[in-house]
């Protein structure tokens, strides 16, 4: 978590007429994060933070910390600005998150409270500020472990300072509460008493360091809570474009109904970006308005645990979760809603070679699942394409999806919270791995992620396995580039993966328990699973809070470049059907997912040792 920070004293003595204090932000946000600010956000900057600074300095809080581009745990998403202090009546450590808006005017979005439309602004329809705002409350209760009380120390606001009630009239229709307030120029006074009534006029610098140095609470993993998220309520917090994902589907379920249009939503994203915890989200709020809704992936691992976990007791539960091969013979609009998570895993049709002569129609997939609901849903991640024969991508669901002349709206997720909310890690790989442009490039750390080499496979186990004793999540997985034996259900595993003279067996291919080992489709769940190496097949779709990849002879790196041995690949999905440039692109696809399943940190060794010793002059820093 960083912030730039300043008292409110001390801010206000910046002027709006100055670029002074925005060239000071960009410049902590290019080292925190390494990207550059848009000139937009540092005008933004310059004009908002003084004026928030001198309504402080009005109300008699100019002692108050104020902490800029607060980044959330476990994200990528910063905070405008959180106001640090001491609570007038119980003099507790008391927080303010403030969402900064410059708009003059705004609307309500076709009559929906919870969207809005800002005139001269691009980019659609945007999330209303005090969901916003109150999202960004209930994540820091969530995982900020010195924050004890949430329910007393944090509170929301969403300050529109150039607005004036009548232009932003549609705005009041949605309800507020303490964690969302709206305030305007109109209502500056309201918002200097809402300051007073949070922070006593103290020094808050020690509250900030608190908040800052807090630790962060374990994620709520996804698999842990879907029980409760499919059948009771939402156990996880959206945040801006998950919402606005979440949102923008609600939206298009009304809309289905009232005008009988079809609507394709096409949700793009990282790992790590909240895909499947907006499916599940989205299950759970349809499922409770009695929405007749499904969830469906082409991930075998994915969807039994799916089962298991969000289906615990209860066989309705379970048979929410599909295949995406199941809709061969779906009536159209069979479904009000179909949740097609892990949509980069779409083949081009259902038929294999247990299916029916008479379904053998080469009907393709992509269109069986838009024919099956009045809004189809699609999640993915286009560089997660491991398998010869998948072909869900962001294009080729849009051609078909207008070819049927569907309304279609996507979402670009530009959120990582897998990789400790890493997105200089997530970059990193990419770069790594080719999969952008620019090459590799050396590892100059991130304080919410560890990254670094480990001279052997035994140095990898000897470093994750404390982690599971201190309660954390921990996993090594491999490229498939050892053979693999038949498991037997009476038999113990054989030690497959042998590097010197250590050895591990690959994970179960059964799925049913063996003594001490789990099914294949729980390996990256449930106890026992660390003892044997996962396959990109078991680790996709899942997280654990430490990851160890072992790098195979089919990924290396020559002469500073990196560059990859189809020959040393021994997955037999791969045979003869791909090209070699297929094949090239599903290794690197192949690293990219396994390489994206820490939460908190990842250890790599490669079997070469020229790319071991490659990879350790990249993340030497990294300690």
């Amino acid at each position: 978590m960083t912030a730039f920070r300043r008292s409110a004293a001390s801010l206000s003595r910046f002027s709006p007429l100055e670029e002074e204090l925005g060239e000071l932000l960009a410049e902590h946000l290019r080292y925190a994060t390494g990207r550059s600010p848009s000139p937009a956000e540092v005008r933004s900057w310059n004009r908002s933070l003084p004026a928030l600074a001198n309504d402080l300095v009005d109300a008699g809080l100019g002692e108050v910390e104020v902490l800029m581009e607060y980044r959330l745990p476990l994200s990528d998403k910063r905070v405008d600005v959180v106001l640090a202090g001491h609570h007038p009546e119980t003099d507790d450590h008391s927080y303010v998150v403030v969402e900064l808006k410059q708009w003059s005017e705004a609307e309500s979005w076709e009559e929906d409270p919870t969207m809005v439309l800002v005139p001269h602004q691009p980019g659609g329809p945007k999330l209303h500020p005090v969901l916003q705002v109150r999202d960004y409350c209930s994540y820091i209760g969530d995982f900020v472990s010195s924050v004890t009380d949430p329910e007393k120390q944090v509170r929301g606001a969403a300050y529109l300072h150039n607005a004036y009630d009548p232009a932003v009239r549609d705005l009041f229709d949605l309800p507020q509460d303490g964690n969302g307030r709206l305030f305007t120029a109109q209502r500056r006074g309201e918002f200097l008493d809402f300051l007073r009534s949070r922070l006593a006029p103290l020094p808050g610098a020690e509250a900030a360091d608190r908040l800052l140095g807090g630790k962060i609470r374990p994620s709520r993993q996804l698999m842990k809570v879907a029980a409760a998220e499919v059948k009771e309520r939402t156990q996880f917090t959206l945040l801006d474009e998950q919402h606005i994902a979440f949102r923008t589907v609600m939206h298009a379920v009304e809309r289905a109904h009232e005008e009988d249009r079809k609507t394709a939503v096409i949700i793009s994203g990282g790992p790590g970006s909240g895909k499947s915890v907006i499916a599940l989200s989205l299950l759970g709020e349809l499922s409770r308005k009695g929405i007749s809704t499904m969830h469906a992936t082409g991930s075998k691992a994915f969807t039994t645990t799916m089962r298991k976990v969000a289906g615990k007791r209860s066989p309705r539960v379970q048979e929410l979760f599909k295949y995406f091969n199941s809709f061969m013979e779906a009536s159209k609009n069979q479904f009000e809603v179909l949740i097609c998570d892990e949509s980069h895993r779409i083949r081009e049709t259902s038929a294999n070679r247990y299916t029916k002569a008479t379904l053998r129609t080469g009907r393709s997939q992509v269109d069986e699942l838009l024919s099956a609901a009045r809004v189809p849903v699609f999640l993915l991640d286009e560089h997660q394409v491991v398998r010869p024969g998948e072909m869900g991508t962001v294009e080729t669901i849009r051609q078909h999806a207008k070819a049927k002349d569907f309304e279609v709206h996507q979402i670009d997720l530009s959120g990582q919270f897998r990789c400790g909310g890493s997105a200089l890690y997530e970059q990193w790989v990419l770069r790594l791995l080719g999969l952008v442009p620019g090459g590799p490039v050396r590892w100059e750390g991130d304080e919410n992620f560890v990254l670094r080499t480990v001279p052997s496979p035994a140095e990898m186990d000897g470093v994750l396995r404390p982690t599971l004793e201190q309660g954390y999540t921990a996993r090594m997985s491999a490229g498939y580039c050892w053979p693999w034996s038949r498991a037997e259900k009476d038999r113990p595993l054989e030690n497959d993966v042998r590097i010197g003279d250590w050895e591990r067996p690959w994970n179960s291919r059964l799925e049913r328990w063996l003594p001490g080992v789990p099914p294949s489709s729980l390996w990256a769940t449930e106890e026992g699973g660390f003892d044997q190496v996962g396959c990109v097949y078991t680790a996709q779709g899942f997280e654990y809070d430490w990851s160890g990849v072992i790098l195979g002879p089919d990924l290396l790196v020559r002469d500073g470049h990196l560059v990859i041995d189809r020959q040393a690949n021994r997955d037999p999905a791969m045979g003869k059907k791909a090209t070699d440039t297929e094949a090239e692109a599903l290794i690197r696809n192949t690293y990219k997912v396994l390489l994206t399943r820490g939460m908190r940190g990842t250890l790599l060794y490669s079997t070469d040792p020229e790319t071991q010793e490659f990879l350790t002059g990249l993340t030497a820093k990294a300690g």
